[in-house]
């Protein structure tokens, strides 16, 4: 798959939220829509994009979808950064510090689920 379409999947937070979650273990629809307060069928999509993109894969196991994620397909985006990062160096940029960078990572916390709304049956 093009590393540009891959980079286009990955650009939706909530897309690599999925992947975070894939990560750990493959999971059916409803479980990953469990985390999120974003419709099933919400959740669908970005997996179909993430599908298309090489990223994902998905078995279906009775009445369920599971989705797992494919790791060899995010070796292309990772060696396309770093080659381009070295480039940058070579090409006159400042020289990265050789210390370990220490990133701080906030734990994902989901939006609070929005009020019920009310339905009126006026016919």
């Amino acid at each position: 798959m093009a590393v540009d379409v891959q980079f286009a999947a990955l650009a939706d937070a909530t897309r690599c939220r999925v992947i975070e979650l894939l990560h750990e273990r493959p999971r059916p629809v409803h479980e990953l829509a469990a985390a999120f307060s974003i419709s099933r069928p919400a959740i669908s999509r970005h997996l179909r994009v993430l599908k298309e993109a090489g990223l994902v894969q998905e078995q279906k196991r009775g009445r369920e979808h599971l989705y797992s994620l494919k790791r060899g397909r995010l070796r292309s985006p990772s060696e396309w950064l770093l080659r381009h990062l070295g480039k940058a160096e070579a090409a006159g940029a400042p020289p990265r510090s050789r210390k370990k960078a220490v990133i701080k990572v906030e734990p994902y916390r989901a939006a609070p689920a929005a009020a019920p709304q009310m339905q009126l049956d006026l016919f």
